[in-house]
């Protein structure tokens, strides 16, 4: 393309030539492609609400409680000590998206990103019901301030407030524990203000997002946007305008009754730019793939309904990628996804057998610090603090703490090893060994947890002793 033709790069819809916010208003969009949107879109609002409200053995569905370090990921808690499966999870979710990305182009933001979900499944028709299709909210964002203007202005705002006050709740639900939330509301605001303020600042941020800010977060915000660049390329399968079909040999032109478009060599555009009014981020996507595109689809649907009104075959704005386009070369495997894929593979190998090889319970032993060894006798003893996690809903009494790898006593300081349902306990151990099974300084011993006789958790610790033993 020639500079002039590419000047598109050089700005973004959203901002006038001035540097003034243009706001988008796109045509509702209509066709298969949003019906299937649309029902997606019922599926993952459904689950975000009733997630957190879902018990599985007692747990919470999903639950991410950072400020006090609780997780429950499909039913399973996990604990700070299960912070690397967290952190090795997101990798996989990171690798997982990039190769969708590098297959499938932006297809994420369009059909599954809550910022989409949210803002064109809900907000926008919300929209839609009280200022009318795009040629109504263009009239009324311009008229002056007159009953009607302020009536559905105040009724969409209060409605988006409402929506907004509503995702908050889920939301916290998901921090604080739907247990927690249910509470504070039975309670009342007043026993609560902390929760309370956290909600009004998150229904007022959501506001913001989904009444004023919108497609910029898609735009401007989101560092998903911005690895498109690095992640796409001429074989990634993107919503794509048929330029060699829409253009012909004398470009797109506007249809005329009874004119021979073939034989004068124009392309299937008729150049009625409903792909562009329908656009959420405003974009052309005529001018190829670009930063702002979402793969939304709604350019599919508008330009597949000009066609069936032309009597031309549908496809003209489809799923494609730039060398299926220009070559007619369909989607293969190259070494680059195979890869992505070998490496997907590997890390899920590596979370499975991890997260099947989580124990229940988990014992830490640690030697007080500032304690020396001591000798008794014929034998050496150390001083230790023992913390054992139970992470299931199962109540764990009278547990008993016994060495495994030498002959020597266990003396649990503090009482009963009781650990509760999802909580801990923590001793004190006096470990004696005698010098006789001593063979080095920092001898290291296993010490196990055992339940009814059964061997359940065992850790390894150093125990330090006398540089030589006679």
């Amino acid at each position: 393309m020639s500079q002039e033709k590419e000047s598109f790069r050089d700005s973004i819809a959203t901002i006038d030539e001035e540097g003034h916010r243009n706001y988008i208003h796109p045509k509702k969009p209509k066709g298969r492609f949003t019906r299937y949107r649309t029902f997606v879109s019922w599926i993952l609002l459904a689950v975000f609400i009733v997630s957190p409200f879902i018990k599985v053995n007692g747990n919470q569905f999903l639950l991410f409680n950072v400020l006090e370090r609780k997780y429950s990921i499909f039913g399973q808690p996990f604990w700070p000590q299960d912070f690397y499966l967290l952190v090795l999870s997101m990798i996989v979710g990171i690798v997982f998206i990039i190769l969708f990305t590098v297959i499938f182009g932006r297809i994420f933001c369009g059909w599954i990103c809550p910022q989409t979900i949210f803002m064109e499944h809900v907000f926008r028709k919300i929209e839609y019901i009280i200022d009318g299709d795009r040629n109504k909210q263009i009239k009324l964002s311009k008229q002056a301030w007159n009953a009607e203007k302020i009536f559905k202005r105040v009724l969409k705002w209060t409605v988006f407030f409402l929506i907004s006050f509503f995702i908050s709740n889920i939301f916290l639900a998901y921090v604080i524990g739907s247990d927690t939330l249910i509470q504070h509301i039975k309670d009342g605001p007043a026993e609560h203000m902390g929760t309370l303020i956290n909600l009004v600042i998150f229904t007022f941020v959501f506001l913001f997002i989904f009444a004023w800010f919108r497609e910029q977060v898609c735009i401007i915000a989101c560092p998903y946007g911005r690895l498109q660049g690095a992640l796409l390329d001429k074989k990634s399968i993107v919503v794509a305008y048929d330029y060699k079909r829409g253009e012909g040999t004398a470009g797109r032109h506007k249809i005329h009754k009874n004119e021979n478009r073939a034989e004068k060599g124009y392309g299937d555009c008729i150049d009625c730019k409903q792909c562009v009014l329908v656009c959420p981020t405003g974009i052309d996507i005529r001018n190829g793939t670009q930063l702002e595109c979402i793969n939304c689809t709604a350019c599919i649907d508008a330009c597949d309904a000009i066609m069936d009104k032309t009597e031309q075959d549908r496809g003209l704005i489809r799923y494609a990628s730039e060398d299926n386009i220009a070559d007619g070369e369909k989607f293969k495997f190259t070494g680059r996804i195979i890869s992505y894929i070998i490496v997907l593979t590997i890390l899920l190998t590596i979370l499975t057998t991890l997260l099947f090889s989580r124990n229940d319970v988990e014992a830490t032993v640690l030697r007080l610090p500032g304690q020396m060894y001591k000798t008794v006798g014929d034998s050496i003893q150390n001083v230790y603090s023992i913390k054992i996690i139970n992470k299931t809903n199962d109540v764990y009494d009278d547990l008993k703490i016994r060495m495994i790898t030498h002959k020597g006593s266990v003396k649990v300081i503090g009482g009963q090893i009781n650990v509760p349902k999802l909580g801990l306990d923590e001793k004190t151990l006096f470990v004696t060994i005698h010098k006789k099974d001593i063979k080095d300084s920092k001898e290291k011993i296993k010490i196990g947890v055992y339940k009814d006789g059964k061997l359940i958790e065992t850790d390894k610790t150093n125990f330090p002793a006398p540089m030589k033993i006679n």
